[in-house]
């Protein structure tokens, strides 16, 4: 019997649902909302909440929306049908669901965002994420010692600047922080942005898409580099990075006479890991989705058990009704350098699965 529990769960969720059964412990069911399975991040967030929910004697319900905004609004309100207790929703997109909520309010149902701010709605009572700011800034201070490092001999340098998803609030924190750090280089003239594109309204990325920053790369290349070289490109997720970095190498970066750009990232997903080995890509940012589940469970907790939840900042969220109780993780830049420390030493990942 155990065998064919431990089986149903698996399938669950190998399907991107997995609700633990009735006979876990039950101090409540909480649903977990999630962007999408495309990203290898989505999914270690979600398997670490199940398990520390289990751990700590939750029901969960979890559900991936494949980055489908119907979908994701159909799913919450599925969670709220079913009687969860409390939703943590990684939105994909953070404007959209506040009748969703106002019906959980309505219903008594905690709402916790998580890793992305829920804009435009009172219902939502706390945030768990990370330091999104703080991001940014390490992902623009990588890339500067990354370009003093492999062009310490050129100025000015060469740089184009990517950002993420606008319907994502936390692209633009990734991009203030690190403009922070660039525009005084800007200023200086040690950096010039050759294609003068700046602005999230400008550089943004729909979806956190590969494929869409693949294509703008090469657009940037043939109008503005055929007869010069880029020398670093700021990435604000792996995900991108890699579909710049195979447009950098599409035209000869990497080879010969053309140095392979500082390239930047986010998550430290395996495939972006093992391009910082090749020395494709410079940098990334790693998010301990262990911690950030840890947190939310702390969170829900507290919250379940009519007690405040510890939170560390209660002045940057505002999310257009109200400013969210947030606590805010430290995230850690991760080159070729510290690696090991970082990532396999914490128990992250297997040495194997990288190298």
């Amino acid at each position: 019997m155990r065998l064919l529990k431990a089986a149903l769960a698996a399938t669950l969720f190998s399907a991107g649902m997995f609700a633990v059964p009735a006979f876990a412990q039950d101090k409540g069911i909480v649903g977990i909302a999630m962007p999408t399975q495309s990203s290898s991040r989505w999914i270690s967030d979600g398997h670490s909440m199940v398990e520390q929910f289990k751990e700590a004697g939750y029901s969960t319900d979890l559900q991936y929306a494949e980055d489908d905004i119907p979908n994701q609004l159909a799913q919450i309100e599925n969670m709220i049908t079913k009687g969860a207790n409390v939703l943590v929703i990684a939105a994909i997109d953070g404007t959209t669901l506040s009748n969703a909520l106002a019906n959980a309010k309505a219903a008594g149902i905690k709402v916790i965002a998580y890793d992305r701010l829920i804009r435009d709605s009172d219902a939502v009572d706390y945030y768990a994420t990370f330091d999104n700011f703080q991001v940014g800034v390490q992902q623009a201070e990588t890339l500067v010692a990354g370009l003093k490092e492999r062009f310490g001999d050129v100025k000015p340098w060469n740089v184009e600047v990517f950002g993420g998803s606008p319907d994502d609030n936390n692209a633009y924190f990734f991009y203030d922080g690190a403009m922070s750090v660039l525009q005084p280089l800007i200023d200086a003239g040690d950096i010039v942005i050759k294609s003068g594109q700046t602005g999230m309204q400008t550089v943004g990325t729909l979806r956190w898409d590969g494929s869409v920053a693949q294509s703008r790369m090469d657009n940037l290349l043939s109008a503005n580099y055929t007869d010069d070289h880029v020398h670093g490109v700021l990435s604000p997720y792996d995900g991108l990075s890699i579909g710049i970095i195979s447009s950098l190498k599409g035209v000869g970066y990497g080879s010969g006479d053309m140095p392979m750009p500082i390239v930047s990232g986010q998550d430290a997903e395996i495939p972006s890991m093992k391009a910082i080995l090749r020395g494709d890509q410079y940098s990334t940012i790693f998010k301990d989705t262990r911690e950030l589940a840890r947190v939310t469970v702390g969170m829900v907790d507290a919250v379940l058990g009519g007690k405040e939840p510890e939170i560390n900042d209660t002045e940057t969220y505002d999310n257009g009704v109200k400013v969210v109780p947030s606590y805010l993780l430290e995230p850690i830049p991760v080159t070729k350098e510290n690696w090991r420390a970082a990532l396999i030493d914490t128990g992250y990942y297997q040495a194997a699965e990288i190298e």
